[in-house]
């Protein structure tokens, strides 16, 4: 069953390069007490994921700040050496939008947004999405009904939503 409004986050523990390579982050230790949009994509380097979905963000990432969130963290199922290497290329890390790594898509498949695309090479990857994380509880959650699309989990659409 997939998550939705209202729900508290699984315990998870995502992946990023630190200063000594791989770290671990606890997810539960980054939402807690603290208000952050989480956005995950199919992966990064794909079409939509670079073009459309991280600009968003990037775009609108101070607007976020001024709604009071304190934390815009990107989620994909790849490696952190290859998220490192994307948000170095699309300017995300420069602008302070946090990228993490589900490897093994535990976090994608607990909350129930995990698809496969065999035809073009995605398998156990994130569906497309964007919610705001409230002190570990979704208190807003927009899911794209296709992952090749980016209009509600953007930056401008999950802006429109924040009240």
């Amino acid at each position: 069953m997939a998550i939705s409004q209202g729900d508290t986050l699984p315990q998870a523990t995502l992946v990023h390069i630190g200063n000594a390579g791989p770290e671990e982050v606890s997810l539960a230790e980054k939402t807690k007490g603290r208000k952050v949009v989480i956005f995950a994509v199919p992966g990064a380097f794909t079409p939509t994921c670079h073009s459309a979905h991280m600009p968003s963000f990037i775009r609108t990432k101070n607007q976020f700040t001024e709604k009071g969130v304190d934390e815009i963290i990107c989620i994909s199922v790849n490696d952190p050496f290859v998220l490192k290497s994307w948000g170095e290329a699309t300017g995300a890390t420069a602008a302070g939008i946090t990228v993490l790594g589900d490897p093994q898509s535990a976090f994608t498949t607990a909350i129930g947004m995990n698809f496969d695309a065999p035809p073009v090479g995605l398998m156990a990857r994130s569906k497309r999405y964007a919610m705001l994380v409230e002190d570990g509880t979704v208190t807003l959650l927009q899911e794209e009904e296709n992952p090749g699309v980016c209009e509600v989990s953007g930056g401008e659409g999950m802006l429109a939503s924040i009240t």
